[in-house]
This record gives C-alpha cells, structure tokens and sequence, in this order.
C-alpha cells in the first residue's frame, strides 16, 4: 500500500506543480491584459465579455487603458451605424481610431451584436498586440465566395408599413385602440426624403353602475421632410404637414414650412458633436371641428420659428439642451418657447449623475374649443385644455463600488444571456 502511495504521489505531484505554474502563468497573463472600459449604454455587454475575453473589463474610466465609446445614428435604409471611438490611456495614450458598423434594416439582434463583436475585436488589435497576450492572438481572413456588383433597383428608396391594435376590458371597463402607418424615405449625401402617413383612433367604456360613459378620439396625418445637402454646414429643406384631430379640434390642418439649418460642426462629426441653428418660417390653414375660444371656424396663419439644439459626448459623459421659439405674424403675442436640457456625467469613480427636464411657455393655443370640455373628456385628455406653461424633470444618480473587474457572466435565473425570466 505505501509502494502504491509513494508511487501515485510520485506521477501526480509534478504534474500539480505543473497545473500550478500554468495557473499562475495565466493569471499573470490575465493581470497583465488590456483593460477596457466599455462605454454603450445600447450594447448586449454580456455578449461582448463573452465573445471578447481576452482584455479585462472595468467600471471606472480612469483606470483603463482604451476607453471605447459607441455613438449611434439611424441611416437612410432604417438600421443603424455605430462608431465605435477608441481613445487610449495610460501607457497607450499614443492610440486612438474610430471605426464604424452598420446594420442594415432587416438584421436580427443576434447579427447586430455579432457585427458589433468582430467591429470591436479589429479596433483592440493595435492595443492588444503591445500586451502579453498578444501571442495568443491569431488573425484570421475569409475572402468572399463571390463579388458581385449588386444594382438597387429600388433607388434607396425605403419604405415601412405598420398595423397595430390591442383590447383590454373587464367588467366595468374596456378599451380599443387600433393605429397603422406608412413611411416612405430616401436618404443619400445630397438629400433627406421622409414621408409618413398615420392613423390612430381610440375608444373607451366606463360602466359607473347608473350610467355608461363612452369616449373616443381619432388622428390622421401625413407629414413630410425635404432637405439638400449645401456642404459640411449648410442644409436647406422644408416639412409640411397634412392633418386632423378631435383632441387639437382640427378638421383639416395643412402647412408648409421651408427652412435653413447651419451646424457650428461638420455634420460628419454629428454622432459626437453637434450645434444646429434652424430658422423657418411658412405658412398654415386651419379648419376647425367647432368654433374656437377667438370664434373662429377656419384661418390662415403665417408664422416662423427659431431652434437652437446642441449635443456633445464625450468620455466625460454626455449633454443635450434646446431652445425653440415660434410665433404668429398677425398676433406676436401667439408665440411659444421652449427648452429642454439632459445631461449625464461620470462624476468620479463610479458616481453617475443624471439630470434633465424641459418647460414651455404657451401662447400659441389658437385651436382650443369655445364650449371648453366635458368632465370626461377632461379626466381622459380627448380634448386639448388652455394653459400657459408645462414642464417636466428628471434626476437619477448611482453609485458602484467594490472590484474594478466585472469579466465575468452568469447567465442563472434570468441574470443575462438575452433571456428574461418573471416570477
């Protein structure tokens, strides 16, 4: 029996010595790995960690070595490019690039993120390579079956139809709502078509137990957007709108409004910063359901509006603050202003602030009805109410701390892989 230990004890103990050594050898590997500090608020992180295990992800900027930072805009076929800005630190404070991954319309989720992975594994590489485990990395190259020029026969052209409905009751209560849509749009260098035809009506039972109360509301509109290209910093364009609604008291709405836009920034940069400047200034036609507070039943209006927005990120954080003004040539004191501000900051380490909020200051309700509104269509907002000013805020702030590392995933009891579980 002790020939047996010594001999068992013999064979194994090299080989944990030799399992040790490895162990220790990777988690130096692993200590001495990139890290990462992955800003996208819209990312399947999971995902990422998972697929790109080879760096080390943190949760306090300062303390990595590339800052990704991932912008998004919508594009003239309905998907999505994401730009993904490297900015290096620390010892890699010489490296940056920006690379860009576009998704197109029909994509699933699953090829989005796939897309976004292997975008994201080429844009490590120049970091990756001055780290130890570099010689783990091994670079790999598919050609195409098959190149072919492929002709769009739709002239990116892009259009989008929709139908939804839904129904809830019980025995005192029901509802229904059904709406549909139709867009068509076309997006290029030179020029931004985009048309929308929508339909919307809703209705509403109460059964009170002495009396049943009905209420109902309808909107259809068909809006559109024309813009030209002038250069880095100059577009000109104009929307116009066609429209009707119980809830503004419009019978037929009809205006059209040309405009000019400067951004204070080239429009190639809009994905991180931009400042717009656009004046407008047009004209409207008003027919009325029912005879308004100033006693009219239809009118034509002359207006212009003014709207300076601004929008940065940065590693930092980000801000987004506007300010619109309007008004009536007839009466300049049928105007309104509003503004709107949020803003999200990395404050220190792992401490996020978030605040936002807009007002407005009306005066500019030239479709409210003279009879005023009923009790019900008060409760349940089917008919648009006189005021002078609205508003609304928000605030959020959070706070993490403990270890710098979150690497790893576990997908148990709903907590990720792309699955939800409710009890």
């Amino acid at each position: 029996m002790k020939k047996i230990f010594f001999i068992g004890f013999v064979i194994l103990f090299p080989l944990t010595l030799l399992s040790q050594e490895a162990d220790t050898s990777m988690a130096q590997y692993r200590k001495d790995a990139l890290k990462v500090f992955l800003d996208c608020p819209f990312c399947d992180e999971d995902y990422i960690r998972r697929e790109i295990s080879f760096v080390n992800y943190v949760r306090d900027r300062k303390v990595a070595d590339v800052h990704i930072m991932v912008t998004s805009q919508r594009t003239g076929s309905g998907g999505r490019e994401y730009v993904m800005h490297f900015f290096g630190q620390n010892g890699y404070t010489r490296l940056s690039d920006t690379i860009a991954y576009v998704s197109m319309t029909d994509n699933t989720w699953d090829e989005t993120r796939s897309g976004q992975v292997e975008t994201m594994k080429m844009g490590l590489m120049p970091f990756v390579s001055k780290t130890p485990l570099s010689k783990f990395i091994k670079i790999d190259y598919k050609p195409p079956v098959k190149e072919e020029v492929v002709e769009d026969k739709w002239n990116q052209w892009v259009f989008k139809t929709r139908l939804s409905g839904s129904l809830n009751g019980q025995k005192s209560f029901n509802y229904d709502r059904i709406s549909g849509s139709f867009s068509a749009s076309r997006v290029t260098p030179e020029w931004k078509i985009d048309s929308d035809l929508y339909y919307r009506i809703s209705n509403d039972e109460f059964d009170t137990g002495d009396t049943i109360i009905t209420s109902s509301s309808k909107h259809k509109s068909f809006d559109g957007l024309i813009v030209k290209s002038l250069g880095e910093h100059w577009s000109v364009g104009g929307r116009f709108d066609i429209s009707s609604s119980t809830y503004r008291n419009y019978k037929f709405r009809g205006l059209v409004y040309p405009g000019i836009e400067f951004n204070v920034f080239p429009y190639s940069e809009s994905t991180r910063k931009q400042l717009l400047i656009l004046y407008s200034l047009g004209y409207s036609y008003n027919s009325y359901q029912d005879s308004t507070i100033y006693n009219k039943i239809e009118e034509n209006l002359f207006g212009h509006s003014l709207s300076v927005a601004m929008e940065f990120t940065q590693k930092w954080g980000s801000i987004y603050t506007s300010i619109d003004w309007s008004n009536y040539f007839h009466d300049w004191s049928k105007n309104n202003l509003s503004s709107f501000v949020s803003l999200n900051i990395r404050v220190a380490k792992g401490l996020q602030i978030g605040i936002g909020g807009g007002a407005s200051i009306i005066h500019d309700q030239l479709s409210l009805v003279k009879g005023g509104a009923s009790p019900e269509e008060i409760l349940l907002r089917r008919k648009e109410l006189e005021t002078s000013y609205s508003y609304f805020t928000h605030f959020s702030i959070s706070y993490t701390f403990g270890s710098i590392y979150n690497n790893v995933v576990n997908p148990r009891f709903g907590g990720g892989g792309g699955m939800m579980f409710y009890y």
